[in-house]
């Protein structure tokens, strides 16, 4: 009987009612659960859970009971129409009446560096205030003017099924309109320009009405991008015509420019004030923040974006600031729905994506009142910053305060993770050949972060620790004895030219000499390469998890939807990909803005992991501005270089050990090979098709590689010679083989 009641029990499992999968995702991200988690407590694998969640397979008994019930418990704590801010930490919520379970309030969000001095505006909706003048008709609804053509978007073997690049794709009635606008003036009518080619009659008279006039009327914003998280503030961006409509300057004076912001007395920011609206700090610069104190739950903040301002940086927008406005309003449309809402410079923005993702406090589970406080998000950096290693601090840090004037640190006392910029003279075998072919790892540092764990509290310090693969932190330990002419693949040991390959343990590839501070991953190379460690010294972090893969998950995917709507897909043979790649910019130059950003999001977003000062007044040993973040974390970005840097320096080993081939230059994520012919192809050990397993391998995925460039190995040593340098880095200047004296110093 028992075994007709098992089978019984077994067969009402196989049909647990589950929500939606787009639900199950939201419910999990909402708890702060990763995907290795729930595949844990569940004893599948990261792919399986994943599966679900997109919905290409169901789970099935017995894992489907259990996986119901995880979810059941889920939707309890996080009902899906869940819309109130949570409070701040010690505040109570009231809960819902009725029986109902209470929402799930949204997190005080984290001051940042595009905005972290006011932390006085809290999460919640937009508020809808009462207009500054009479110029905006309190019920007026948004009108479209016109629409432009979208284009289409194919299906992407690989990639996440995306929208058109251009369109509209929220379908949260209070953002109806976009996450944006560019506000342009035509015949004398002011104008929005949002995404989809939607346009909208703006009769705002000032800038406080056309703030107000975004909160009330224009729906402007996107949702949150994570459970506890918060919606993003609409993103207004002023063209020079709606610049002087407004009353603010055209482009900024020297003085100006190096302020960063315009006077606090000019007119415009006097009328800011007289309507009740508020500046952060950092005062009316290119990416201005007007608010307004929060009340209660609600927000009401608009961000300004000026290009004549310089906001769109061209290293990394192009000539996206002299776009006209449709089409600059698609190109950060596009950005927007891909990445997120820019807060700032794109390194700025990848900063704060990191924060949207995992949101530093949620909201706890009701009291025995029914009421809600803000919690720590698990799996956050939280709310509060934490004091680096010493051997972490940059040069002038506080924790360096007590060290005499003039002193350098050396590689036993300073952390010192970078990216390669390494290059040899050629041999005589070389030189024979005919061109230097330069390989570049596509978004390397992204792929550096995935997957990593990386330490989310303060360091402990240990002394003579046993060294421990999977524990984050910075390790002083000598690497000197490591020979690379015979180095461990697998359980194989390999004979190699240790004198034609860079040091997989220093940026400059040079051999160490003694002991030094290595984040986790290089020290894990070493005992990858068959050699024992014994560090001397340690600072761990026990507490740690795998912070950045949703925000290398993000970006991945808005790089490969990007790319695939080049015409670049991600499942292209070794030829059709080269021969796709070649020109894919000029198949939609906006769209390849896009790319760019994207790009910079990744290297800048880390970057201000390890923000430095910048300017005022700083002397050092004292705090700079962006010590007050919970996201400067020099350990965070030193874990992602170092990472980066052994992944490459895995690939290189694996394709001499096979090929007899070594790396002329490298930089940064840039490998320079010479051989016979100018491509890629003519030195990678493709067989039908199949690259060298562990080495480098075309495509456009994270991780693997495009080619840079080809020049002649005649220029390599013409460049070399002319500037008496043997060992001048060629890949600097391998994609256009422009060299000019200032490169060099002269």
């Amino acid at each position: 009987m028992s075994e007709l009641f098992d089978r019984i029990d077994a067969l009402v499992a196989s049909r647990s009612v589950l929500p939606p999968p787009a639900e199950r995702k939201r419910l999990r991200q909402a708890h702060g659960l990763t995907l290795d988690e729930v595949a844990a407590a569940l004893d599948v694998r990261r792919a399986t859970v994943s599966g679900w969640e997109s919905g290409k397979t169901e789970p099935r008994p017995p894992e489907r009971e259990a996986y119901a019930r995880l979810l059941g418990k889920l939707a309890e704590l996080y009902p899906a129409d869940t819309n109130v801010a949570a409070p701040a930490e010690g505040t109570a919520v009231p809960g819902t009446s009725g029986g109902a379970s209470a929402s799930a309030p949204q997190a005080q969000p984290v001051p940042t560096d595009a905005a972290h001095e006011a932390a006085a505006m809290t999460t919640g909706q937009n508020t809808q205030p009462r207009p500054a003048d009479n110029s905006v008709p309190s019920t007026a609804a948004p009108r479209s003017a016109r629409a432009t053509k979208t284009s289409s978007t194919s299906r992407r073997p690989g990639v996440k099924k995306t929208a058109p690049a251009g369109t509209l794709t929220g379908t949260d009635p209070r953002f109806e309109n976009g996450p944006l606008a560019v506000v342009d003036v035509e015949d004398g009518q002011v104008r929005a320009y949002c995404t989809g080619g939607l346009v909208l009659d703006v009769p705002a008279k000032s800038l406080a009405a056309l703030v107000d006039w975004t909160l009330v009327e224009a729906r402007l914003g996107q949702p949150k991008l994570s459970g506890p998280g918060k919606d993003a503030d609409p993103l207004l961006v002023l063209t020079q015509a709606a610049l002087e409509r407004y009353g603010l300057p055209v482009t900024l004076t020297d003085e100006e420019r190096l302020a960063g912001r315009i006077p606090e007395g000019h007119k415009t920011v006097k009328q800011l004030a007289r309507a009740h609206w508020k500046l952060t700090k950092r005062g009316f610069g290119p990416w201005a923040r007007i608010y307004r104190p929060a009340t209660g739950s609600e927000r009401a903040c608009v961000q300004l974006c000026i290009p004549s301002w310089n906001a769109l940086d061209a290293r990394h927008w192009g000539e996206a600031g002299q776009l006209p406005p449709a089409e600059l309003a698609r190109v950060l449309g596009v950005y927007a729905s891909r990445v997120m809402t820019p807060r700032g410079s794109t390194a700025v923005t990848g900063l704060e994506l990191m924060t949207a993702l995992h949101p530093p406090t949620r909201a706890s589970r009701p009291d025995a009142d029914g009421r809600r406080y803000s919690e720590h998000n698990p799996g956050s950096l939280g709310q509060n910053p934490v004091d680096c290693a010493p051997c972490e601090a940059p040069d002038g840090h506080p924790l360096l305060a007590d060290l005499t004037r003039f002193h350098v640190r050396g590689p036993a006392e300073k952390l010192f993770e970078e990216a390669y910029d390494w290059a040899r003279p050629m041999t005589d075998g070389e030189c024979m050949l005919r061109h230097l072919v330069g390989i570049d790892v596509n978004m390397a540092f992204a792929a550096g972060a995935n997957g990593l764990a990386v330490g989310l509290g303060a360091p402990t310090r240990l002394e003579r620790p046993v060294f421990d693969p999977k524990l984050p932190g910075s390790w002083l330990v000598d690497l000197s004895h490591i020979d690379l002419s015979r180095v461990k693949a697998g359980k194989e040991w390999m004979e190699l030219d240790g004198s034609l390959l860079p040091s997989p343990f220093t940026p400059k590839g040079e051999h160490p000499e003694g002991p030094a501070w290595y984040a986790t991953p290089t020290v894990a190379y070493a005992v990858e390469l068959g050699y024992e460690v014994r560090p001397i010294e340690a600072y761990v972090r026990h507490d740690n998890g795998r912070y950045l893969d949703g925000w290398y998950q993000r970006l991945r995917d808005a790089y490969l939807a990007t790319m695939a709507d080049l015409g670049v897909d991600a499942d292209l043979a070794p030829d059709d990909f080269l021969t796709t790649m070649n020109g894919y910019k000029a198949r939609d130059p906006e769209l390849a803005i896009v790319v760019s950003a994207i790009k910079a999001t990744v290297k800048g977003g880390l970057g201000k992991l390890r923000e430095r000062p910048r300017g005022e007044g700083w002397k050092p040993g004292q705090p700079w501005r962006a010590l007050s973040r919970p996201t400067w974390r020099p350990d965070i970005r030193a874990a992602v270089i170092s990472r980066t840097r052994t992944n490459l320096h895995r690939k290189i080993v694996k394709h001499a050990a096979f090929t007899g081939q070594y790396p002329v230059a490298i930089l940064s994520d840039c490998v320079v090979y010479a051989a016979n012919g100018p491509s890629p192809l003519d030195f990678l050990p493709y067989r039908e098709g199949k690259p060298l397993p562990g080495g480098f391998k075309l495509g456009i995925n994270p991780g693997l590689v495009k080619h840079e460039g080809t020049q002649t190995v005649l220029w390599g040593e013409e460049v070399r010679e002319r500037f008496d340098a043997p060992e001048l880095n060629l890949a600097r200047y391998i994609k256009d083989g422009t060299v000019t004296d200032a490169d060099n110093g002269e």
